[in-house]
């Protein structure tokens, strides 16, 4: 891929998402002038954030009305566009019907924008968010993968609609991306696979995502008596803006990118909070056992069957990030640094 024209804009879907804020943040500092594809253009609320951004880097924002299941809606947003990042997909375990709330959102969603970004001949590179869900279901996967961890040659095959239906959304997601790709010769496609995004939220107000989620329920109790050794994977937020940016800048850049900074667990992550606020909030001082786990966990959480227990509770999870490292040249905040920049940001709102 030859150079990409700063003096063009590029697309960010779903801008106002977690991912999304830090990246349209690190296009706005680099001077970009960003396209931003939202469902609500004029919901102040929702773009108040970016637009205090705006005011301050020496890019420029522009919104556009679009929407995943709306077929060549974001035809408009990429008119004149040399980059297009995809990031808009339903992350969630808050749903009711997993082909409507997770599979099509995310399957027609991506081939919505793809094949848009087919008739638009400004489009260099196409990077899409996928997810290390779309190389693995549960952390036992990863310890069976060829060489005892995931790479960017392993993809999903233990995931369905109803098993970790969001893993397999993820997998039907980025498979459906690399079919589009290859049926055209114009513009190269990238991934970046992040693992569980941590961190510092832009904008706490209309945030609904499952890291989100998990970071408050740190701080108000629901682990006090015992957080479970779940094997996954952590990365923070400000990396996975930064490994985007690389992979559609880095004329290079190809193919997949597990891009995740610790291979952790749950209990671990909790623990990284105690130094700076374990006298204030109730964070665990043991883990959950597995055993207590298999009798309780179905009844508080749908998510929590016993295979799933089974099959990630003190079990570790690996990945291999090496790839991302060497040719994208990414480096990872430490874990202590994402879980704390991302609890203060709960502790300053007083959402914690």
């Amino acid at each position: 891929m030859s150079p990409i024209d700063k003096n063009q804009p590029v697309l960010v879907t779903g801008a106002t998402g977690y991912v999304a804020g830090w990246l349209v943040k690190k296009l706005l500092d680099e001077g970009y002038t960003v396209h931003a594809a939202v469902r609500s253009p004029d919901n102040a609320k929702k773009t108040a954030h970016l637009d205090a951004i705006a005011e301050k880097a020496p890019g420029s924002i522009r919104y556009f009305k679009a929407d995943l299941l709306d077929e060549g809606s974001y035809a408009e947003a990429m008119q004149g566009c040399s980059v297009i990042f995809h990031t808009a997909s339903p992350f969630t375990s808050n749903y009711d019907d997993p082909q409507r709330d997770l599979i099509d959102p995310a399957v027609k969603g991506t081939a919505n924008v793809l094949q848009s970004a087919k008739e638009i001949p400004t489009v260099q590179r196409v990077v899409l968010t996928s997810s290390c869900a779309a190389m693995y279901s549960d952390a036992i996967d990863t310890v069976n993968a060829p060489g005892g961890a995931i790479t960017e040659d392993v993809w999903n095959t233990t995931a369905s609609l109803d098993y970790q239906p969001y893993s397999y959304s993820k997998t039907l997601a980025e498979k459906k991306g690399w079919e589009i790709a290859e049926t055209q010769n114009q513009w190269d496609l990238v991934t970046i696979n992040p693992s569980f995004v941590m961190g510092p939220p832009l904008n706490t107000k209309s945030n609904t995502s499952e890291s989100f989620s998990i970071l408050k329920q740190m701080g108000d109790g629901t682990f006090r008596f015992g957080a479970p050794r779940m094997g996954f994977g952590v990365v923070d937020v400000r990396d996975v803006a930064e490994a985007h940016y690389k992979a559609a800048f880095t004329p290079s850049a190809n193919g997949r990118y597990i891009t995740s900074g610790h291979n952790t667990d749950l209990f671990a992550m909790t623990q990284a909070l105690r130094p700076k606020f374990g006298n204030d909030y109730p964070l665990p001082k043991s883990a959950a056992p597995k055993w207590l786990l298999m009798l309780v966990g179905p009844m508080m959480n749908k998510m929590l069957t016993r295979k799933s227990i089974r099959n990630n509770v003190d079990v570790p999870f690996r990945a291999d990030n090496s790839k991302i490292k060497r040719e994208l040249l990414m480096e990872f905040r430490p874990l202590q640094q994402t879980m704390e920049d991302g609890f203060q940001v709960l502790v300053d709102e007083k959402i914690v």
